[in-house]
């Protein structure tokens, strides 16, 4: 059995920096001496694309390097299934994940890389007032742990980022720099990222998403009108709009969805003339070229009523030629006015033939709703309780949602989910359309001082809660998912080898059983599908056999008995078992099968485990320990 433990790589999140290593050495293997980079090489390599200039254009600041070596830093935590928190927790497959977000997306990467199609965020907006992740380069998790007091000691406060700091700007910039880096690997090639943000730092935010995924991939900046009355009370200007930056993970590879029409666009479609057709609008038939420009649009057309010919201005002719009109006119798209007598036709455009609105980057708070609508939105939720600060409208999220082209199955992700307007957007959504939209949200537990809802974490699995209720009553034959699975950040459930020496012996003994005590069969079966790059939200079906709990994790593509012990005697119908089982199911690919390492008696046990797993068709690399 190959075996996973803590100074294994597969304990960690993914070697960024070694998979950046290996496709540049498949790329330029030229430019390696001794594993190591030659860089006068690479350099020749790539020719002139080098830019060696001492002064260059971008982004720099202090702390810059140690952001992205952060970024690149494995995670050595795990994530915690909550079972009792969550909401249909066997059949759902969204994920409301508590925890410091740069920890979490380590910790995603080898299971969503490339699978989300929308990233949404509302990041703090460096205003003096709002707190900045403190991160620590030697062990986030510590720190993370300290921070939301689940660790013993005196901890640390978490606290505001101030101008009066001196590292204004550079604390936000180190903050997001890491997670806007590690959040690009999860976007599909046709994904787009949206974060919201103000004036504070949008020239920042705008050069730091040029920075992480290229100048060539910024779509648009979005004015989001948020306020529908002034504030009469500002000093100098009414800030009325916020900023919505759009990029694309690969612009050639996305296209934004259009946009349905509203009342107002609506309106303009009218049947006077009870077309079987259905609604419709006219445009003009004239364009703004001459007869001189355009001789061949310059010609009569008949009008049908009047029986006279109609000729355009010898300044604006028609927009089409004659065999275009012809067709037209046997069409009956030609509109001569409610009499007939019109001086020039105008062409129909029906409703049911016309195209989705093109996005505008100005959205107005009547088609996107607005900061006050989200607060009505919450306090509905919560009974007429203020819980939440600032928080997101709900039409907002659908929107961005709509012109991402998010559709059956797509994979929402908020890793700044604050109150959880993106789930509840993603809930809506899926109830109006009959969508399989999934979302992902994270957010740390950061302390409110309520008796209630002790953090903002709290808040937002609450919400979630009355959210799914509140469009289950909505929508009565709405069968689908309204749930989550509720995970929380902690340290691995693998214990790391960290001896000290005056008690070498008791440290070795101690490490025979390298999974910590207080973890469960379930807390361990999670980190293994991390480990292994498996979605979080996949089915798991469960049997007993030989007397041992085996979990089938994804209709076959991992089973897993976590059982402490497996005596001699059970070896062989338990091997049997798990093969059977993987016969019945016939998964597409190769199966995994793991067990605790411990578990078993000795190392002959093991090894009759395996050559029995062999033989029925699972290799021998597919069989693991704990």
């Amino acid at each position: 059995m190959k075996p996973i433990t803590a100074k294994d790589p597969e304990s960690h999140s993914p070697d960024l920096v070694g998979e950046n290593l290996a496709r540049l050495r498949a790329l330029f293997p030229e430019a390696f001496t001794e594993g190591q980079v030659n860089f006068e090489v690479l350099k020749q390599l790539l020719g002139g694309a080098v830019d060696e200039r001492d002064e260059k254009y971008g982004l720099n600041w202090h702390g810059k390097r140690q952001a992205r070596q952060l970024a690149l830093t494995p995670s050595t935590g795990t994530l915690r299934p909550c079972p009792e928190e969550s909401v249909d927790w066997d059949a759902t497959q969204n994920l409301m994940i508590e925890g410091d977000n740069l920890e979490v997306l380590k910790l995603l990467q080898k299971s969503y890389a490339g699978k989300v199609k929308l990233i949404y965020i509302d990041p703090p907006y460096n205003t003096g007032k709002d707190f900045i992740y403190p991160d620590d380069f030697r062990d986030n998790i510590k720190n993370y742990l300290e921070l939301t007091g689940q660790t013993d000691g005196e901890g640390r406060k978490l606290s505001t980022n101030t101008e009066a700091s001196g590292r204004f700007h550079t604390a936000w910039l180190n903050m997001m720099y890491p997670r806007l880096k590690l959040a690009r690997n999860l976007l599909r090639d046709d994904g787009i990222i949206a974060v919201s943000t103000d004036d504070h730092e949008g020239a920042n935010l705008s050069t730091l998403l040029e920075d992480i995924f290229g100048g060539e991939n910024f779509v648009v900046c979005v004015a989001w009108e948020k306020r529908v009355s002034p504030a009469n009370d500002a000093k100098w200007f009414s800030t009325d709009h916020d900023l919505l930056w759009i990029v694309a993970k690969t612009k050639s590879s996305w296209r934004p969805l259009g946009l349905p029409r509203g009342e107002d666009q609506l309106a303009y479609y009218r049947n006077p003339d009870a077309d079987p057709r259905g609604p419709w609008n006219s445009v003009a038939y004239t364009c703004n070229k001459s007869r001189d420009q355009r001789p061949n649009l310059y010609y009569p057309i008949l009008n049908p009523y009047t029986g006279k010919e109609v000729w355009p201005k010898p300044t604006a002719v028609w927009k089409y030629g004659l065999e275009v009109t012809n067709h037209h006119r046997k069409d009956g798209r030609l509109y001569w006015g409610a009499d007939g007598a019109a001086t020039s036709p105008r062409l129909k455009l029906f409703l049911s033939e016309s195209d989705p609105l093109v996005p505008r980057s100005v959205w107005s708070s009547r088609d996107a709703g607005s900061t006050q609508e989200a607060t009505t939105e919450l306090l509905g939720l919560f009974d007429g309780q203020k819980t939440f600060d600032s928080p997101k409208p709900v039409r907002l999220i659908r929107r961005i949602a709509q012109v991402a082209g998010c559709a059956e199955g797509d994979l929402i992700l908020d890793f700044f989910a604050g109150s959880g307007t993106t789930g509840h957007a993603v809930l809506a959504q899926n109830a109006a359309d009959g969508g399989t939209r999934r979302y992902i949200l994270v957010q740390l537990p950061e302390p409110t001082g309520r008796s209630d809802y002790g953090t903002i974490a709290d808040i937002c699995k609450e919400r979630l809660r009355r959210a799914g209720a509140k469009v289950r009553s909505e929508n009565p034959m709405f069968a689908g998912d309204l749930g989550f699975r509720v995970f929380k950040l902690d340290s691995s459930n693998l214990k790391a080898w960290d001896p000290v020496q005056e008690d070498l012996p008791q440290e070795v003994q101690a490490s025979i059983e390298h999974l910590k005590a207080d973890r469960s069969e379930q807390d361990i079966l999670y980190e293994v599908l991390l480990k292994l790059g498996l979605d979080l939200s996949l089915p798991i079906e469960e049997q007993t056999i030989a007397g041992k709990a085996v979990q089938n994790i994804g209709a076959g593509t991992l089973f897993a008995c976590l059982a402490p012990t497996v005596a001699p005697g059970e070896v062989e119908p338990l091997a049997l078992g798990i093969a059977s089982w993987r016969q019945e199911l016939a998964p597409a690919g190769n199966a995994t099968v793991i067990f605790r390492d411990s578990a078993f008696a000795d190392d002959v046990a093991k090894t009759n485990c395996t050559a029995i797993l062999k033989q029925h068709g699972f290799e021998e690399d597919n069989i693991r320990s704990l």
